[in-house]
């Protein structure tokens, strides 16, 4: 790792896909402005390939693993979402750290930095029977699932459930629970639903109803466990983590993080909720049913306005004071929000006053939008999140 200042002369003397750092001052803080990694789909690790919304590509905080921290330190996700950086942190031989106020992060997280064996997948996957009596809190999956397949889905449900409460969830379990939980709605033969939003975004069952009218479709049979060790095989195609550091993964609030020791975090790479925007509670309503989670009690920040926005972000960076080192880094990332109006790279700055953090500047990350994106029908560079923009932030 070397000095601040080594650093923003490496985002001036970027040339990694040809073009120079465009460098200017605004409001008092500096931007330097390049491509400073692809946008190409599918061009990292393929442990990353788990799709949840609003998450950032793996490039992202690669560019500043690399560049920031060295083997053995501690990164820090604590709006870990996906656990992009987490895992990312894991295949560079950091020690993986996040946090997310959804449960279901953990669950994500956990398997993918020590996934089990195909076999002892597939032994699993072959012990667990199908359950034709409906689960009491079962809502209504008839129209996502051909019956034959909900039986199916049914069986793993409860067997995960009661192993979680029995305290006996093993690597395989964890694993199984992990790749249904993102094979269960999409839009291709690979999930176990009929065709229906992608599978970042679950549509309610009154939504799915009229999807299913609209198409003229009815759920078709899905064979559950080979589409779980398909997934498995294709998460696995670029080989398994290396060591590193045992991780910790912790679920609650960014704002009170006691698992984390005083200045234990030698580099943060995060991107906070932004403004009232994306409906997690929504997306994720069948993902928490077959993971037994209550959404309602999962308390995801949700800001229709800025100074509220700011009061979460301050309480976040007055516990990042504690737990980054002196010396250590953060890279906070806020995109773009309502077409480039809201600039809340500033707001983040506002926010740092007092508090012994020294900010560097802005990195953008100019970006054309990529498949998920256009398949919205927004166009490049017309609406939406058009680049990274990443605050730089240096402990004092």
């Amino acid at each position: 790792m070397g000095s601040p200042s080594d650093f923003v002369d490496t985002l001036r003397q970027f040339t990694g896909f040809g073009a120079p750092t465009v460098e200017f001052e605004e409001q008092g803080l500096r931007y330097f402005v390049n491509e400073y990694w692809t946008s190409g789909q599918r061009r990292s690790h393929s442990l990353h390939e788990v799709s949840y919304r609003a998450c950032f590509k793996a490039q992202l905080p690669e560019f500043f693993i690399e560049r920031l921290s060295a083997p053995g330190d501690a990164v820090y996700d604590p709006f870990s979402g996906r656990g992009t950086t987490a895992i990312q942190a894991a295949l560079m031989g950091r020690r993986p750290m996040a946090n997310d106020i959804n449960p279901l992060t953990a669950m994500l997280v956990a398997p993918r930095l020590a996934p089990p064996g195909l076999e002892a997948l597939r032994d699993r996957l072959e012990s667990i029977p199908t359950l034709d009596v409906p689960c009491s809190d079962e809502p209504e999956l008839d129209v996502f699932y051909h019956p034959d397949t909900l039986r199916r889905l049914r069986g793993l449900r409860v067997r995960l459930l009661e192993r979680a409460a029995a305290g006996t969830l093993d690597a395989a379990d964890s694993w199984i629970r992990m790749v249904a939980i993102n094979r269960l709605t999409g839009h291709s033969p690979g999930f176990f639903s009929v065709y229906t939003l992608p599978p970042n975004q679950a549509a309610s069952v009154v939504s799915q109803r009229k999807i299913n009218a609209a198409r003229d479709q009815v759920p078709p049979p899905r064979d559950v466990t080979a589409i779980i060790l398909k997934k498995t095989k294709s998460l696995l195609a670029d080989g398994m983590p290396p060591p590193h550091p045992p991780a910790l993964l912790m679920t609650g609030a960014a704002a009170s993080t006691p698992s984390l020791q005083d200045a234990a975090v030698d580099l943060l790479v995060t991107s906070p909720p932004f403004l009232d925007i994306v409906d997690y509670e929504g997306d994720n309503w069948l993902r928490c049913w077959f993971a037994g989670i209550d959404p309602g009690s999962v308390k995801i920040a949700r800001h229709g306005g800025i100074p509220a926005w700011e009061r979460f972000v301050r309480e976040s960076f007055v516990e990042f004071a504690r737990v980054v080192r002196p010396g250590g880094f953060i890279g906070f990332e806020v995109g773009e929000v309502r077409g480039g109006k809201v600039l809340l790279e500033r707001n983040v700055v506002a926010v740092t006053d007092g508090l012994p953090f020294e900010v560097l500047g802005v990195m953008v990350n100019q970006q054309e939008f990529t498949k998920t994106a256009n398949c919205w029908g927004v166009g490049n560079n017309a609406k939406g999140t058009n680049t990274n923009r990443i605050v730089l932030i240096r402990r004092i």
